[in-house]
Formats: structure tokens, C-alpha cells, sequence
């Protein structure tokens, strides 16, 4: 199977314009990722998508491959569709712009789940066990079914802990989406359903349309910089 990663890279963030741009040590958060993505070496081809020239030369200066979005895109999986609607591809892996720390048994874990037919859709979660960031609505909380098939995502709480004295796992879900080529063309054309239009979850598209997503536990994956206060516990953690 030919498989490439896209990174989606959007310059004008809401929380924090320009993030991927942000140094992050010696390099730019989206070099980072970009860098990282290659050196797993499971792909064919890594290639960022973006709106910003900005962005754009910042890739292709440091001898990277990227292409620049035709239209204004709602989603990370909308651009990045956009972008390989003409490919010679099986499985795309979208890989958070912010998500500077990537590694490769992570992405190794998510290919591995296309070796079953049935999958359309995989994506990965972390186990939090902190109250403070089970409670934050920028943490997306997943939960899942004994086969490891979303059930739902949400930026609440799931489970809700009516009996607390019943342990429960709590799954941060992490922003990195692998899909058949025809599973991510399918996205594109269903319209943002309601409860994607009310989360601001993506994912919840495809749940609404009937196609779960094979979840996948991996330990902990570093900072997703997504406000200033990020980008310094990102650099710590650098």
C-alpha cells in the first residue's frame, strides 16, 4: 500500500496566530513536525499543506515538499483531501501541523489497523489521568467500544463520573487521523453535521455518517502547541 502523511498548516490560528511559525528551539514548531514525520520513515512521501506562502517557503527553503491550498478549507481533512483527490495513494496520514513531537511507533500503531479491511478511519488517544485537564474543554475526551471503535468524542467529560468509586479510563484523543483515500474523498462531501457543528470535533462527522474510527492507546505524545503557554512547556520538554 502507498502511504504519505499530510501535514494541514493553517498560518491564522484563533488562540494563537502564527503558531506554526513560532520558534521552537533551533527550529520553526512546523519544521518540527515536518522533520519529525520524515524521520519515522514510514511513508512515501510526507508533504505539508497550507494557505500561507509563509508557511509554504518555509518547507520547501529547507528542502521539504509542500503544496498550497487552492480553496479556504472548514477542516485540516478538508485541505488536506483537496490535496490528494489527484494521488496515486492508499492511506493518508494527517498529521497535526502542531503536533511538533511526533515519533514512530505511534504512526506505526495507526498504519497497522488497515491490515483489517473493515477499518475506513483510524486515530490515536492517550490515557489523562489529571483532573484539571479531564475538566478542560481543549482536551478532546474520547470514548470507546471493547473493539477500540469510537463511540463518541467530546470536549465534556465521557464518561461522566456519576459513581466515582467505578474506575474509569479517561482518553485524551490526539489530533493524527490516518484514512482510506476513499474514506477522507467521502468527508468532503458530506456536509459538517450537527454535533461536529456544535464540538468543533471534525471526527464527529464521520460517527454521524456511520463510520467509527479505530482508536489506538499510545503513550504519551509531547505538547500539541495550541497557546503561548504550550509553546513554553513544549520548549521545556525540547
Amino acid at each position: 500500500m502507498k502511504k504519505v502523511a499530510m501535514i494541514p498548516a493553517r498560518y491564522a490560528a484563533t488562540r494563537f496566530p502564527a503558531k506554526l511559525m513560532q520558534m521552537l528551539g533551533n527550529k520553526t514548531v512546523i519544521r518540527h513536525t515536518y522533520d519529525n514525520t520524515v524521520a519515522t520513515g514510514l511513508f512515501d512521501e510526507v508533504i505539508v499543506v497550507t494557505d500561507s506562502k509563509i508557511i509554504f517557503d518555509e518547507i520547501v527553503s529547507n528542502g521539504g515538499k509542500a503544496k498550497m491550498s487552492v480553496k479556504e478549507h472548514e477542516s485540516g481533512s478538508d485541505r488536506i483531501a483537496e490535496a490528494a483527490a489527484d494521488m496515486n495513494v492508499d492511506i493518508i496520514v494527517n498529521v497535526q501541523g502542531d503536533e511538533p513531537f511526533v515519533k514512530k511507533e505511534p504512526l506505526e500503531k495507526l498504519l497497522k489497523q488497515f491490515d483489517d479491511p473493515s477499518v475506513q478511519v483510524a486515530s490515536l488517544m492517550q490515557i489523562i489521568t489529571d483532573r484539571d485537564d479531564i475538566m478542560d474543554p481543549n482536551f478532546v475526551k474520547v470514548a470507546v467500544d471493547k473493539q477500540m471503535n469510537s463511540l463518541f468524542f467530546s470536549r465534556s467529560v465521557i464518561p461522566y463520573p456519576r459513581d466515582r468509586e467505578y474506575p474509569t479510563n479517561y482518553y485524551e484523543h490526539i489530533g493524527v487521523y490516518a484514512f482510506r483515500k476513499q474514506a477522507l474523498m467521502n468527508f468532503t462531501q458530506w456536509r459538517m453535521s450537527p454535533l461536529e457543528a456544535a464540538e468543533k470535533i471534525e471526527c464527529l462527522r464521520y460517527l454521524e455518517n456511520g463510520i467509527p474510527l479505530r482508536m489506538v492507546v499510545v503513550d504519551y505524545m509531547g505538547v500539541e502547541i495550541d497557546t503561548p503557554e504550550d509553546l513554553e512547556k513544549a520548549n521545556r520538554l525540547l
